[in-house]
Formats: C-alpha cells, sequence, structure tokens
C-alpha cells in the first residue's frame, strides 16, 4: 500500500476506534450501541460532534467533559490510537490482497472490543463472538484458511479451551476461565484456522502465565484467582493475523 492509503487507513482505524469505544462502554451492560447518542456517562450531557473527534476532542478538551468537567477515561484515545495503529500494521501485512485486509481489519475491530470489555468487566458479549465467529466462516469461502479450515480451526480453538476450562475445574474446583473464552476461541479459529489456533493459545498461555506469576509475587494474588484470558487471547490473534505464518515457519525450520 502507498503511504497515502496507510494514512487514509489509519484515519479509518481511528474512527472505528471511536465507535469500539461504544461498544466495550455499553455492550457489557446489555445497551444498544446505537441509541441513546453518545453522552458523558458522569452529567448524561450530550457530546457534540466536534467534542467526538477521535483523539482530538480528548486533547482540546483536557481529557475532561465539557459540561461538568468530569475526568474522561485515557482508555478512549487509546482505544482509538490502538486500533489505528493495527489498521495500519494489517495494511502493510495484507495490503496487496483487498479481501484478505477486509477481514483482519474486521477481526481486529473484534479483537479490540473483546480485549476492552474483558479488561474493564471480565465480560466477553455474545453479541460480538458468536456473529463474528460466523463473519470469519463467511470470509474463509474467499480468502485463507478456506471453509474447512475455518471450520477446523473454529472447533480446534473453542474445543481446546472448553477441555483445559473443564479439566481445571475438575481439578481445582475453581472455574479458571468463563465460557465466554471458549467462544471468543472459536471466533478466533474461524478467522484464522487451526494452525493459527495453536500459535494463539500458546501465546496467550505463556503472555497469562508472565502476568499471573507477576501478580503473585509482587500484589500478592493468588495463583487460582481468575485472569482476564479474552485479553491475552485478543493480543495473541492479533500477532498470529499479522506475522503467524512467518513465526510457525520458523518454528518449524528448528526441526527440519
Amino acid at each position: 500500500m502507498t503511504t497515502t492509503e496507510l494514512l487514509l487507513l489509519g484515519v479509518f482505524g481511528l474512527m472505528i476506534g471511536s465507535f469500539l469505544n461504544v461498544c466495550i462502554s455499553r455492550l457489557p451492560a446489555g445497551e444498544s450501541v446505537v441509541t441513546p447518542r453518545s453522552h458523558c456517562r458522569s452529567c448524561g450531557a450530550p457530546i457534540r460532534a466536534l467534542d467526538n473527534l477521535p483523539v482530538v476532542s480528548y486533547l482540546v478538551l483536557g481529557g475532561r467533559c465539557r459540561a461538568c468537567r468530569a475526568p474522561i477515561s485515557w482508555r478512549y484515545p487509546l482505544v482509538e490510537l490502538g486500533t489505528a495503529v493495527a489498521f495500519v500494521l494489517q495494511g502493510l501485512a495484507h495490503g496487496d490482497d483487498l479481501l484478505l485486509l477486509g477481514s483482519r481489519l474486521v477481526l481486529t475491530a473484534l479483537l479490540v472490543a473483546l480485549f476492552g470489555t474483558d479488561l474493564e468487566t471480565q465480560r466477553l458479549p455474545n453479541v460480538l463472538t458468536l456473529p463474528g465467529a460466523l463473519v470469519g466462516l463467511l470470509f474463509s469461502v474467499w480468502v485463507p484458511p478456506g471453509p474447512l479450515g475455518s471450520l477446523a480451526g473454529l472447533a480446534l480453538g473453542a474445543g481446546l479451551l472448553f477441555f483445559i476450562r473443564w479439566a481445571w475445574f475438575r481439578a481445582t474446583g475453581v472455574e479458571g476461565m468463563g465460557l465466554g473464552d471458549v467462544k471468543m476461541a472459536g471466533l478466533i479459529g474461524a478467522f484464522l484456522g487451526a494452525r493459527q489456533v495453536w500459535l494463539v493459545l500458546m501465546l496467550a498461555s505463556i503472555g497469562g502465565a508472565i502476568v499471573g506469576v507477576a501478580y503473585t509475587v509482587f500484589r500478592g494474588r493468588a495463583l487460582n484467582s481468575r485472569l482476564a484470558f479474552g485479553t491475552f487471547l485478543a493480543l495473541a490473534a492479533l500477532v498470529a493475523s499479522l506475522y503467524g505464518d512467518a513465526i510457525v515457519a520458523w518454528y518449524l525450520d528448528l526441526y527440519r
């Protein structure tokens, strides 16, 4: 892609990130993302169009509501910027195939929304995971991993996490992860296929283990405490969607 195209993709990512902030705020509570219009969560004042520009409005307002001066969470500009950066990275990785790029942008948006909802509420809404898996299957008709690979990825991702969830509960009596993680793994598998599922679960498990041990050592958190595993799945899936083939090829070359 040209520099201009990447810049436009980044601006598009900012706009999508603004909408994803609405999803993160409302979907876990079962609220509509359409109505009512955007408003301050503290005083309820409607947010004007000029105060709703991604990142820019946050900086102009000094991170505070124009009406009541209540602080606005850093999450809003971070999600917008993060989505923009991720969209540009997808453009660099897949810009020569517009249909594949489209599928990766949809996956990226879903991952950002799920990362945010799980981090804030430890919930992974069905309204994102279930339709998202269907969209992944639909894209697979035209782009890799193909319909069979997509079905295999969905079954493997959801099946593996469901088994791990069951085995952990049997061994400890504690639910180490929710069914939302299972559905999210199925969504990821539907987009990326079975081979990438293994990579995603390995990366997510390593990240979760490192953070879990760090919490235990530095904050005295019990080892059986639940982590927001969906956040690790989201980051791992983003890495796999960008560099998964290269990582898998490098790994397999180690044993040749």
